[in-house]
């Protein structure tokens, strides 16, 4: 037993034995928990570690001294003194009877090779079972990802559990009595036409593969497997890669302190796009003569139509010969990088200091601007701090939790089964957004506000908690600045004025603050919805003077959590991948801090901030940026007026695209570089939670495509640096020289534990999952109080353009679709692109649900399929931005937020019609 588990468990122990063994078990253990923690095996198929104990399978059963019957050692907790045998003829000829009957029922075929029924039948010596088994149920293959082989069910519940009390999505059931019951989904139907989210928790918890992956894939031997971290959301689940022949033939969830276990059908499901036949092997530089036009339509799979194949030396010399000469012609500041929200650390660190110190300009973003800038602008003003305070996990500390302008269901999945588990537990949900998600079903408050008025809604709830001396003056008085500002500006904001502007009722606005302010720990998560406005830094700056005001920060279950929407958005902003700050969030022309860094680089730096995403556009146009290197980055697809963008990449006379696709914006490249996709490589990500966690090299990149970090120095050194790096835990070395919030990580405690949570300063530090519960990272050691004003967004609907547009992401679809896409379960689930519209909407423009519908903006129309979501308010649309067919950031507005420069994608006017001509297809799928 290690040390801490030791300690945790000196708080109350009771002594018992078991097969002639004291043992010690914790307060609340089961008998079964206890033998497991010192490694004594009893038979158990329908306990799960982790799951809620059922007791109805009984092979577990275990005699216990003067007791009449045998007891389920899932569900009995042991007590002093108590002597337990598990080895005793009696239980084992239970635990062998139980299991022997169970076995009966299942079918010769095996669906699952090393499943624990077979596991359990040969440690208990079982052959072939003496007994008849039941009929068999004809086996359901309707859903792409997995199939439903109920043959071989036992009805363990498992599969139950998991589906209702761990996902809470509710889908599965247990149907009918005696030898005619049952597993069924929704209410019998097949399993593809259910409502199922396609998570796999269920057959992950399955014990016999009755649930299993789809097409045998239990069948295949993998060759090895591989702990890593999933490449897409900032949740940052740990999973198992199970490999053979170097292919993934499945993933599995790992116990990573954010999911334990659980996973999304991204997560799951979504790994063969690194087997996709569009992957780019080989280096590739545009033909003579080919060229460049913000107008196109692209095919992936014909790369070499636009393209010829070269060597890396031709490749490289050419990208790395050009970009080198336009800054030594034209200076630093006629060059631009675009990193990766979807690398590592190691990549990140390393491609701007490249830009810093070989292009000799702060002009580096990804695309965190396009996400949580605003949200980090008002962070470092108001507490000195960008990252999150708590863990996701800590909802389940939390009395209150306010969710705001976000969807975790579909963008943060195991996020929201925490937060599900917390209500289901009694935490009080109170969810604010404009499109009703599935959450609203747990919510104890739905709050569906105007789109655009959060300011109003929530200086609506700040007026009710001064007005009502709710306000946690102590900790204003101790910990804070900048109250006063704060308590004259929301006076004029009652919730009575602001009803009408927001569409909550008063008597609604002022119980939801009272809920707030007088728990004892309330939480606030907030997503994209909050942040991409361009009052984006207006609307974080009041979720912040709300939790600053009730001292609800610095304790667990209370706290501020931005929602990170990809895998190292959060450990890329931290690296400096962005153009105002050096590593670990210091600013350029700080003058100390520089000339940190500057010592460890041996290079000077320029002090002058560089441009943002949507501002080197603006200089490409504008004819001061020339040349251009962007890494795993789609800006072709993500900014805001694609076209706009797109004809700024066209205008340039270099860009270098370094990525695995030939994706919209590498379709515009001069030079592309063939790279690796994450299971192929080796290094740090750091999650929502701040946790900085070690992704390991499953596979082998294909053909000649290498991974990133080496292209990267390989890069630097045709723009004259003298890199030699060679594996990214020397990269990792130099960061913690740069970063003090890591400075106590090794790579070595990453290697052995997987994840360590920053800031850890000091090697041995366990690092800290809540911050700021002294004080703050600011120069006064005080959270700042900044007080914000309605600002209208940039557009507004008019006769013209009477709808409004809302963009976000889908459950099966990732960021710009270029991974997602060419996977086949989830491009099966979600194959075209389609616009949620309320259904009377829909009716008053006379288009059936599924009909087509064009959505025009100022700066272009698309055309897509309708689909009824009685979620989305009236006079709203929303469309997912990862279709290039139906690319909804032809419509987005680019304004920018003053302080965040993020561009406006939650809010533009837009003209909805019935009928028009959709794209034909691009070859982009996966079928």
């Amino acid at each position: 037993m290690n040390a801490p588990v030791e300690a945790a468990l000196q708080l109350q122990l009771t002594e018992f034995n078991l097969n002639g063994r004291t043992l010690l078990a914790a307060q609340g253990e089961t008998i079964i928990q206890a033998a497991q923690r010192h490694d004594v095996e009893i038979p158990h198929l329908c306990y799960k570690p982790g799951m809620r104990p059922d007791g109805n399978c009984r092979a577990c059963m275990v005699e216990i001294k003067g007791e009449r019957v045998l007891a389920p050692s899932c569900c009995r907790a042991p007590t002093a003194g108590m002597e337990v045998r598990s080895d005793s003829p009696r239980a084992l000829h239970a635990q062998k009877l139980i299991v022997e009957m169970l076995a009966a029922d299942v079918p010769a075929r095996v669906y699952k090779p090393d499943s624990e029924l077979e596991k359990w039948k040969q440690w208990l010596g079982i052959g072939k079972p003496r007994f008849e088994g039941r009929a068999q149920p004809a086996a359901d293959l309707s859903h792409p990802a997995m199939a439903v082989n109920l043959d071989a069910c036992i009805q363990c519940t498992r599969c139950v559990r998991a589906c209702r009390e761990e996902q809470v999505n509710d889908v599965i059931g247990y149907a009918f009595r005696g030898g005619h019951s049952q597993i069924v989904f929704d209410l019998g139907d097949p399993m593809g036409e259910s409502t199922c989210v396609a998570c796999g928790e269920c057959v992950q918890a399955c014990p016999t593969g009755a649930l299993a992956p789809a097409h045998d894939a239990y069948l295949v031997k993998a060759d090895k497997t591989v702990a890593s971290v999933c490449p897409y959301c900032g949740v940052g689940c740990q999973l198992t890669y199970h490999v053979k022949d170097n292919h993934i033939v499945r993933v599995d969830g790992r116990d990573g302190p954010a999911n334990h276990e659980r996973l999304c059908v991204k997560g799951r499901y979504g790994f063969d796009y690194v087997h996709h036949r569009q992957r780019l092997t080989k280096p590739l530089i545009r033909k003579a003569g080919m060229p460049k036009s913000a107008d196109f339509v692209m095919d992936p799979a014909d790369p070499l139509a636009v393209f010829r194949e070269a060597t890396w030396e031709e490749a490289l010399a050419l990208a790395g010969g050009t970009l080198k000469r336009i800054r030594d012609t034209r200076g630093g500041e006629a060059l631009a990088g675009f990193g990766s929200a979807k690398g590592s650390n190691e990549e990140a660190y390393l491609f701007q200091k490249l830009v810093r110190t070989g292009f000799s300009t702060n002009n580096v973003d990804h695309c965190t601007r396009l996400c949580h800038a605003s949200s980090v602008a008002a962070l470092l003003e108001g507490i000195g701090s960008g990252a999150v305070s708590n863990p996701v996990m800590d909802v389940t500390k939390a009395e209150v939790v306010l969710l705001i302008g976000a969807n975790p269901v579909v963008n943060h999945p195991v996020a929201a089964t925490w937060i599900k588990n917390a209500v289901k537990a009694g935490t009080k949900l109170i969810l604010a957004d404009p499109r009703r998600s599935e959450l609203a079903r747990h919510a104890t408050h739905y709050l569906q506000f105007k789109p655009d008025t959060d300011v109003a809604l929530l200086n609506a709830m700040m007026h009710t908690i001064v007005e009502e001396g709710l306000v946690a003056e102590s900790f204003i008085a101790d910990r804070t600045s900048g109250y006063d500002e704060i308590r004259k500006n929301v006076a004029n904001y009652s919730p009575e004025a602001m009803a009408p502007v927001c569409g909550i009722p008063a008597p609604i606005i002022r119980e939801v603050a009272r809920m707030y302010a007088t728990s004892r720990g309330s939480m606030i998560l907030w997503g994209m919805g909050i942040s991409q406005h361009v009052h984006g830094t207006d609307n974080a700056r009041c979720l912040i003077a709300l939790a600053l005001m009730t001292g609800q920060v610095g304790r667990p279950g209370t706290g501020l959590h931005p929602l990170r929407g990809q895998n190292n958005v959060q450990g890329a902003s931290d690296v400096g991948l962005i153009p105002m700050m050096l590593p670990d969030y210091n600013r350029v022309d700080n003058g100390d801090a520089r000339r940190k860094v500057e010592a460890i680089w041996g290079a000077t730096l320029d002090p002058k901030p560089g441009l943002t995403v949507v501002e080197i556009m603006d200089a490409v146009h504008a004819g001061k940026i020339r040349g251009m290197y962007i890494m795993g980055e789609n800006p072709a697809m993500s900014d805001p007026d694609v076209s706009h963008a797109r004809q700024a990449l066209a205008e340039l006379e270099m860009l270098v695209v370094q990525d695995i696709f030939l994706t919209e914006t590498g379709y515009l490249a001069d030079v592309i570089l063939p790279a690796s996709a994450f299971p192929e490589k080796t290094g740090t990500f750091t999650n929502t939670d701040r946790s900085v966690q070690l992704g390991r090299q499953a596979l082998d990149p294909p053909g000649e495509a290498r991974q990133d970090l080496l292209i990267i120095v390989e890069m630097a050194k045709r723009l004259g640096l003298d890199w030699n790096y060679v594996h990214p835990r020397e990269v990792f070395a130099e960061m913690r020289q740069t970063m003090s919030s890591i400075a106590g990580v090794t790579w070595e405690r990453l290697e052995r534990d997987s994840s360590v949570t920053y800031p850890c300063e000091q090697e041995g530090d366990p690092g800290q999952r809540v911050v700021f519960t002294e004080d703050f990272p600011t120069a006064s050691g005080k959270g700042r109080f900044v007080p914000a004003k309605i600002i209208p967004a940039a557009e507004q609907p008019n006769v013209e353009y009477p709808f409004v547009l809302i963009t976000g992401r889908q459950l099966e679809h990732w960021h710009t679709g270029s991974m997602t896409r060419r996977t086949a379960v989830l491009d099966t689930i979600e194959p075209t692109p389609v616009a949620s519209v309320n259904p009377a909407d829909l009716v008053a423009l006379g288009v059936a649900a599924g009909g087509v519908i064009t959505v025009a903006s100022r700066r272009g129309s698309v055309t897509l399929a309708a689909r009824a979501d009685e979620g989305t308010p009236r006079g709203a649309v929303f469309i997912p931005f990862c279709y290039y067919e139906a690319a909804a950031n032809l419509l987005t507005n680019p304004v920018l937020d003053p302080f965040g420069k993020i561009p406006e994608f939650k809010y533009c006017a837009v003209r909805v019609t019935a009928g028009g001509e959709q794209s034909a297809t691009t070859g982009y799928g996966t079928r």
